[in-house]
Parts: structure tokens; C-alpha cells; sequence
């Protein structure tokens, strides 16, 4: 899964740093159990057992819940196939009189008739009771099959009435008929299903059959768990089921999703994710006042004094007391609504800060890092043409900015996949300006998706040597390396990466910690091992959403679904956009539907966890699962 959040998202080289690096790992972190978002296993999220996995967000389904009656073979379950009916039609329906020509048969023309036969079956032998309720259900799965469902129900009721044990059978197939009523009685087939369930838990058909009518009722966290259990109980053969399961999560988490995002305030990311973002752009001297300056001007100098200081949210509060209070010249103005329009999209506001943007560049039209970060905008709203012409505008005032090279380098890189173009100007981002550690990370992650290997590590190695105190260039060089499986040599670029880390002043970035945290677990399978680092980074920053999601994926896989379901909870709160919310909120809701299978069906589930424990024990052993980049 591309994490529904990552990827194109903040994909500027404003934001290239910790935006990328965040986006990345938190990309990674779903894009390595992609498959247990889908199957949600209890406590392991691999479905091996009967060669399959199921899938909750793979592929699209379409609306609706159950198919035409009669549509498939084994709609209903119990009835003759259809070649012996028609045998036994072509032999029973008239008879031959020896003495004349053929006659009709009499026997009974309707259901009622058929049933009123039935008076006083009740007191008939256990075997009679029983033949006579196996005929009913047979009379109803003809008359389901000819859409007489109304019929049906009668039979099918019938034969619940005689039958000297109770049948499943008999209520799912009358939940069936109901769901096919002029006017579907949906709450009487939850009532039957419900009832085959007592019965058997393990009633496959009655399981979905529930969910399909508690769907229709839009009752939907139900739908999901029924369906959820169909498609475990049927180990994944029903595709139908999986289908079913997608289509119900995205009904219970997309409307939460818009719910949370548009009540949410705004809020910045962590402080690294927001240090990156300026930092990728040249500072700019704090402009000269008016002779007689406003009160908004004064403010505004105390914006950007603080802006400097890297004291971000009293930025934040006072570039807007700044604009209430009003910007007496052009230039205060534009870089008050450039620097509003940049926390807004930090926060995930793009359309807010699109317009300030715009109010930025109608201010004063020379300002480059306007143009760039709309163009940044546009990318994130997925619209190429509209970035490609804020950069030609750009590069009209400014032909050599380094941030303009960069940027195209991410549009041509990430937005377009064209890695050789990405290359080209990433080399010119470095010609320019080769002091800029990520000219070279970026140059060597486009040159590594270009497929040149070596040139890519070359350009890795020369940034160690250049940025011998940067993190970063371990960081990112970790990551190709693991990429290729190469899994020791990975560990000790983020361990590097983490010492330097620590070296720092807090706040610190923790990325390479979350990294390191994956490579344990693709390459040994070391659970206890990931959980520690990661939850170290947690403690370093308790606001790293990647953290929280892969710490949350970890305890999917050690069996920890309720610890699981918290942190999943905690990544909603921590996400910046709808996209993140929504991901995190179907995480969580499928962790639930399979929490529930694991407590009502725990036989199952203990089998799950053993097929999925010998999976792993041989994918380890043989080097491990492949890269996740």
C-alpha cells in the first residue's frame, strides 16, 4: 500500500528533508505488512494457511452485497443438482395410464397446499420428521431458484416447524429468501442468521450472509466483523468475501475519517518534520521597516526573529497577530503570507495555504520561494501542469535557485517516474550548490531508481565523506542497502545515523531508529529487538507518527491486537492529513474485526497464528522477506 498519505504528499524539496524521510519510513512501515492490512490474521497478519491472503484495500469492489439468486452453484446449500431435478421433472410430471392416454398427476398446486399435507407432522417418527423437512427444503430451494422467494420462506419456515433438530441450513436459506422479498426484510435475515449461528458458529454461508443484510442495513462495523470471519473461515477462498471486506471498511472509516480531519485544529507536525522544511530553503535577511511602523509591522519582525531562533509555533502565533493586525509595505506583507501559507501546509491545509500563497505572490511577484512552495501545492493536489508553470514562473526571477532544481528533480522523480530526468536535475541542484546535503541524497535516490547501483552508491559514499557529522546521508543510505537485503550493512549506516542523532541537542530525528527497527524485523524476525528501538525513538519523540504506526504494526505481529488498536488510535491522532487518518482508522478497524474472530473463533485463530509462525520461521531462514523501499 502506498500509505494512503505518502509518496506524492509534501513531495517539494521544501520539505525534502524530514517530510521525505518521514513519509518514507512511514510508507515503508505499511508497505511491508500491506498484505496483513488485508488479511489481519489474529495476532500475525499473514493468512498462509490454505495458500492465500486475504486482502482488505487491494482492489476495488463494487457497491451492493449479494448475488442474483440462483446465480451461482451452491447459492443454497442442500438442494439437487440441477440435471437430477430435471430427471426427475422429465419422469415425475405425467404419468402413463395403461388403459388411456396420459393423464395429469394430481398432487398439490401450490405452497400452501404442499404444507397443509404436513398437518400433524409434528407427532410423525424422528425419520419421517426428517425426510419431511429435507423434502421442504428442497420444494424451497426450487422455488428460491425460480424467484418465488415468498414460497420459499414458507417451505423453508415449514421445515423448521418438523424437523426434529434444528438445521442451520433451514434459517440461512429463509435469511436468503427474505434479502430477495419485493421489499427486502433485511432485519429478519440478520435474526435467522443469527439463529444458524447459535446453531453452528461455523456456519460459513450464514456468517456472510449476516453481513451482506447488516450492510444493507448500514450497520457497517457489524458487516465488517461478519465478513472479516467469512473470509478466515473460508480461508480466503471466497473472493467475493475479500471484496466485501474492502468495501465495508472503507464505509466505516471514510466518513470518520472527513469527520475527524474537518473538527481537527490545525497542528504542526513534529519539530525536525518542520526544521527540515526551512531549512531546505536559503534564509533571507529580516526586512527593513517603514520609517513609522505599524504595530503588524513590529509584529511581524518578531515572526521572523523567531522564525531564525527556530522557535516555530510562537512563529506561528505571531505571523498571524502580524496580518490582523496589518502589514503597512509590500514586501512585510508578502513574506508574512508566504510564511502563514508555509505552516499551513505543514499542517496539511493545502487550499488555505494555496491562497495565501497566491496573496504572496500578488504582494510582490519577484519572491521565488512563493512560486516554488504553490508549485509544492499543486504537486500535493496531484496537479503536474500548474507545479511545471509556478517553476517556469520561478525560474524567471530566479534561474539558479537551487530549491527550483531540486524541486523539479522531486516532481519528475516522484509525480512523474521519469528517474533519468530526475537525475539531470538533481546533478544541476548539486553543481549549484554542493554544500546542500540533500542536492546529493536526492541526486543518489534518483539515480538509484534509475537502476544505476553503483553510481548511486558512489554518490552515497561521497556524501558520508562530505557530511562526515549528517545523519542524513547514513539515514538514506541505510535504506538503499536494506533495499538490496544487504541487511548488516544497513544496521551500521543507522547506527551511525542514531549516534550522531544522539549527539545532538534534543529535539532529535528518529528516523533511524524507526529504520532500524524494520531491518530487525525483516532480518531476523526480531520482534523484541524492533519493539525496543522503536519505542526508544517514542520516547525521543513521542510525536513520530512513523514510530507509532510501525509499533502498531508490531504488535499486530506478536499477537498484541488491543495494545495494537491504542497505537492505532494514536497514529489518528498524530496524522497531518485525511489521506493519514483514514489509513490509520482502517488499520484499527480491521485490527478489531480480527480481535473479534480471534475471541469467538479461537481454534481457528490458534491455527492461524501456527501456520503464520512456521511461515516466518522459514522466510527468516531463508534471508529473510524481500526489501520494502
Amino acid at each position: 500500500m502506498s500509505s494512503p498519505a505518502a509518496g506524492a504528499a509534501m513531495s517539494s524539496s521544501a520539505s525534502s528533508a524530514s517530510a521525505d524521510a518521514s513519509a518514507s519510513v512511514l510508507s515503508r512501515a505499511h508497505s511491508f505488512v500491506s498484505a496483513h492490512k488485508h488479511a489481519l490474521l489474529v495476532g500475525a497478519a499473514v493468512a498462509v494457511a490454505a495458500g492465500g491472503v486475504a486482502y482488505y484495500a487491494s482492489s476495488s469492489a463494487g457497491a451492493g452485497g449479494s448475488s442474483r439468486p440462483g446465480s451461482e452453484a451452491g447459492d443454497l446449500e442442500g438442494g439437487r443438482k440441477k440435471k437430477k431435478r430435471a430427471q426427475r421433472k422429465k419422469k415425475g410430471g405425467a404419468r402413463a395410464d395403461d388403459d388411456g392416454p396420459i393423464l395429469e398427476e394430481i398432487v398439490p398446486k401450490t405452497a400452501d397446499e404442499v404444507i397443509a399435507l404436513s398437518t400433524g407432522a409434528e407427532s410423525s417418527s424422528v425419520a419421517e420428521r426428517t425426510a419431511l423437512a429435507t423434502d421442504l427444503k428442497t420444494k424451497g430451494n426450487k422455488a428460491y431458484g425460480e424467484r418465488k422467494f415468498v414460497d420459499a420462506v414458507k417451505y423453508y419456515s415449514r421445515a423448521i416447524e418438523v424437523a426434529p433438530e434444528p438445521d442451520p441450513v433451514f434459517f440461512s436459506n429463509r435469511a436468503a429468501s427474505y434479502m430477495y422479498f419485493p421489499a427486502p426484510e433485511y432485519e429478519k435475515a440478520v435474526e435467522d442468521c443469527t439463529e444458524a449461528l447459535r446453531i453452528n458458529p461455523k456456519h460459513e454461508r450464514s456468517v456472510g450472509r449476516r453481513g451482506t443484510a447488516l450492510e444493507k442495513l448500514g450497520r457497517f462495523e457489524e458487516a465488517l466483523r461478519d465478513f472479516t470471519a467469512a473470509t478466515l473461515l473460508t480461508r480466503f477462498g471466497d473472493q467475493k468475501v475479500a471484496e466485501s471486506v474492502e468495501r465495508v471498511l472503507k464505509k466505516v472509516t471514510e466518513p470518520k475519517a472527513r469527520e475527524i480531519y474537518s473538527k481537527r485544529e490545525p497542528r504542526l507536525p513534529p519539530h525536525t518534520f518542520v526544521d527540515a522544511y526551512f531549512g531546505a530553503f536559503r534564509s533571507r535577511p529580516i526586512p527593513d521597516l517603514p520609517e513609522n511602523p505599524t504595530t503588524g509591522d513590529n509584529t511581524l519582525k518578531l515572526a521572523l526573529e523567531a522564525l531564525a531562533a527556530r522557535d516555530y509555533q510562537h512563529a506561528l502565533t505571531l505571523v498571524n497577530e502580524a496580518l490582523e493586525q496589518g502589514i503597512s509595505f509590500p514586501e512585510g506583507r508578502a513574506q508574512a503570507l508566504n510564511l502563514r501559507g508555509s505552516f499551513r501546509f505543514l499542517w496539511g491545509d493545502s487550499q488555505a495555504a494555496k491562497e495565501d500563497l497566491e496573496a504572496a505572490i500578488e504582494a510582490q511577484p519577484s519572491f521565488t520561494q512563493s512560486w516554488v512552495k504553490i508549485a509544492s501545492v499543486h504537486m500535493e493536489q496531484g496537479q503536474t501542469q500548474p507545479a511545471f508553470d509556478a517553476f517556469e514562473e520561478a525560474i524567471k526571477h530566479d534561474s539558479k535557485t537551487r530549491i527550483f532544481t531540486t524541486t523539479v528533480g522531486k516532481v519528475l522523480l516522484f509525480i512523474m517516474q521519469k528517474f533519468a530526468d530526475a537525475a539531470e536535475n538533481y546533478n544541476k541542484s548539486f553543481d549549484l550548490d554542493p554544500t546542500f546535503v540533500f542536492s546529493h541524497i536526492q541526486l543518489a535516490v534518483a539515480q538509484y531508481k534509475a537502476g544505476q547501483i553503483s553510481d548511486s552508491m558512489a554518490t552515497f559514499r561521497k556524501a558520508l565523506k562530505s557530511f562526515p557529522q549528517r545523519s542524513e546521508p547514513n539515514n538514506y543510505y541505510g535504506e538503499l542497502l536494506l533495499d538490496q537485503k544487504r541487511y548488516e550493512d544497513a544496521i551500521e549506516k543507522f547506527d551511525r545515523a542514531i549516534e550522531l542523532e544522539k549527539a545532538k541537542t534534543p529535539p532529535i530525528n528518529v528516523l533511524a531508529m524507526v529504520n532500524k527497527g524494520l531491518t530487525l524485523f525483516q532480518w531476523k524476525n526480531d520482534l523484541p529487538g524492533a519493539e525496543a528501538i522503536i519505542s526508544e525513538a517514542l520516547a525521543a519523540d513521542p510525536e513520530c507518527e512513523a514510530a507509532v504506526a510501525t509499533l502498531a504494526q508490531i504488535s499486530l505481529q506478536r499477537g498484541e491486537v488491543d495494545r495494537a488498536m491504542t497505537l492505532f488510535e494514536r497514529q489518528v491522532e498524530l496524522a497531518r492529513t485525511e489521506p493519514d487518518i483514514l489509513n490509520a482508522l482502517q488499520f484499527m478497524h480491521a485490527a478489531k474485526a480480527q480481535n473479534e474472530f480471534s475471541k469467538n473463533y479461537p481454534d481457528i485463530a490458534e491455527a492461524y497464528r501456527y501456520a503464520e509462525a512456521q511461515t516466518r520461521a522459514q522466510v527468516v531462514g531463508a534471508g529473510g522477506p524481500s526489501g520494502f523501499m
